[in-house]
């Protein structure tokens, strides 16, 4: 088994794009914050693991402009692999780690779809984990494997390597989410059951972060699933790298590693381009599995009675299987329905 090694969380700006053009000088930014971190970290444990946030050198451009989604396919979605995973896997060749990064991506048998997808880059340079976000707020265009469920399923399988995928590391087991995902147990419940040791949940946006949002999901996420959570967090938004007009906002900053008991072991307290480290103990992890008797929570679970709470169905499934995902409007507007629906359902009530 590996020593123990570093878990890298890099808080960086976010770029606002407006073409593919821009990718990849937004790429060697990040580049040059995983150069100064990896420098620095090495001293104690080697670098075995790099997290960039959501979005890093895409931006939000298509959710702030309420963008047509099959537009952002032309424009601006990437292929995985391509030239971009490419420059990420040059600098995992470089320092022999692996990086988690995400991107809004094509699919090939999908056309005119976008995805939301984390992946991972080896330390041979190559895309070994690709895992495609399940879960949205109204204004994120991505088409989701639920909105094509039919599709999906008959491509991937229904078991949870098709939605949820762990890859299976030297460093140890890794599943990857995406910002909105963190708000929900179920991803890190499937990846747990599905053998991560280690989740990596990337960016979540304010006042969210600031009100203790995001801490509490990260915390409760790691002492739930008994796992390491790396969580990357943006700084300020920009609209270009390397230049001082700032639009102002962003996500909050907050970038944390928590433990596999639910202690945050490294956190930044502000709101600007940053880096943190922490130590990864997979004999500790492993060790904590097999013989604690609490802070050890799945050796506990009644499967069969939490069955009964997913039996009906809430959010509609295959609502992109004919046309791409709607605007804002409509989207908000599915929303709303399904609260309706759980009114008449009796789990909501209408306010007064």
């Amino acid at each position: 088994m590996i020593g123990q090694y570093t878990a890298l969380a890099i808080q960086s700006n976010i770029p606002v794009a407006r073409s593919r053009e821009e990718f990849p000088d937004h790429i060697k930014h990040l580049g040059k914050i995983l150069d100064s971190a990896v420098n620095t970290l090495n001293i104690e444990f080697p670098v075995r693991l790099a997290v960039f946030p959501e979005a890093s050198f895409q931006g939000f451009r298509d959710e702030y402009i309420d963008q047509d989604h099959v537009d952002y396919v032309n424009r601006m979605a990437i292929d995985i692999p391509g030239p971009e995973t490419d420059l990420f896997g040059q600098k995992a060749k470089q320092y022999n780690t692996y990086i988690v990064a995400t991107a809004k991506a094509k699919h090939p048998k999908f056309p005119n779809r976008f995805f939301n997808v984390a992946f991972i880059v080896s330390p041979e340079g190559e895309v070994v984990h690709q895992h495609y976000k399940c879960q949205l707020w109204v204004k994120e265009h991505s088409t989701t494997p639920h909105d094509v469920y039919d599709k999906w399923v008959e491509l991937y399988g229904d078991g949870l390597d098709a939605f949820f995928p762990v890859a299976k590391l030297p460093i140890g087991n890794i599943g990857t989410t995406i910002c909105m995902e963190g708000s929900f147990p179920e991803p890190y419940r499937a990846l747990a059951m599905n053998g991560a040791e280690i989740i990596t949940r990337v960016a979540y946006p304010e006042p969210w972060v600031s009100q203790g949002q995001w801490e509490v999901q990260n915390r409760a996420r790691a002492l739930d699933n008994t796992c390491y959570v790396v969580s990357p967090n943006h700084g300020t938004m920009l609209r270009r790298h390397g230049r001082a007009d700032q639009i102002g906002g962003g996500n909050g900053g907050q970038t944390m590693i928590v433990d596999y008991r639910g202690v945050v072991t490294a956190k930044v307290s502000y709101a600007t381009e940053s880096f943190i480290g922490a130590s990864i103990n997979l004999a500790a992890l492993r060790e904590h599995r097999a013989r604690a008797k609490f802070c050890n929570f799945l050796p506990y679970l009644k499967t069969e009675i939490y069955q009964k709470v997913y039996e009906r169905p809430i959010w509609p499934k295959n609502l992109a299987a004919q046309e791409p995902p709607g605007k804002h409007a409509e989207v908000e507007g599915i929303f709303m329905d399904t609260v309706t629906d759980l009114q008449k359902r009796g789990c909501f009530f209408s306010p007064a």
